[in-house]
């Protein structure tokens, strides 16, 4: 049973570890590459994996997406898509998808004379399921060796943190007021039952014992 409510808590932790992952925001220091503009198959398998900026998004099997091309501070490649959030989850509220693109494409730098920025994003990048992070904004940072402290992520954690330790401690306070005390009176009662029990079996084998002894010549 121990190890069987482990399982169950280490599966839900994961799930939480990789939803907060997926969906709290992060940040890169790039170089803009290129832009492009692509049409996407929505498969039911990633569909999750993508933007539904509004009600006819969840019903089309393909459209036009965005992307930007970068290159990261070790020369490795980082794609991102570039759609408009809306109202939906997570709620970045994301709307100037335009704007976006064209500030990234006015980023655009060369290896040679490099311009480094700084894209904040939410989502995983899988070359397998062909699925991509979505950039959120890009702004222009002084050096590939900038320090990016992700105050953001600092104050949702914290929060998210005393919350739950609110929550530990209004339920440990439920158990202790509530369940414990109904627990010790089922035990008790069944001390009860168990003594009335005993006794009974002891009256019976008297009764037998007596019984046995009036038969006996």
């Amino acid at each position: 049973m121990r190890y069987v409510k482990w399982t169950l808590f280490a599966l839900v932790a994961l799930f939480v570890v990789g939803f907060l992952h997926y969906t709290l925001p992060q940040r890169d220091v790039v170089r803009v590459v290129s832009t492009y503009l692509e049409r996407q198959d929505l498969n039911d398998w990633t569909r999750i994996f993508w933007a539904n900026p509004d009600d006819q998004s969840g019903t089309l099997t393909n459209r036009d997406i965005q992307f930007i091309q970068t290159v990261d501070t070790r020369g490795r490649p980082r794609v991102y898509r570039n759609e408009d959030t809306g109202w939906s989850w997570p709620p970045y509220f994301k709307f100037d998808t335009a704007n976006l693109q064209t500030q990234a494409e006015d980023f655009r730098s060369t290896a040679q004379a490099p311009q480094w920025v700084a894209i904040t994003h939410y989502g995983w990048r899988n070359e397998l399921l062909s699925i991509f992070p979505n950039a959120v904004s890009i702004r222009p940072v002084e050096g590939p060796d900038v320090r990016l402290i992700p105050w953001l992520n600092i104050v949702i954690l914290t929060i998210m943190g005393g919350m739950a330790l609110l929550l530990w401690r209004m339920w440990a306070q439920f158990r202790e007021r509530t369940i414990d005390p109904a627990l010790a009176d089922v035990g008790e009662a069944w001390d009860r039952v168990d003594q009335r029990a005993d006794a009974a079996r002891g009256r019976f084998s008297r009764w037998l014992d007596s019984w046995r002894s009036k038969k006996r010549p």
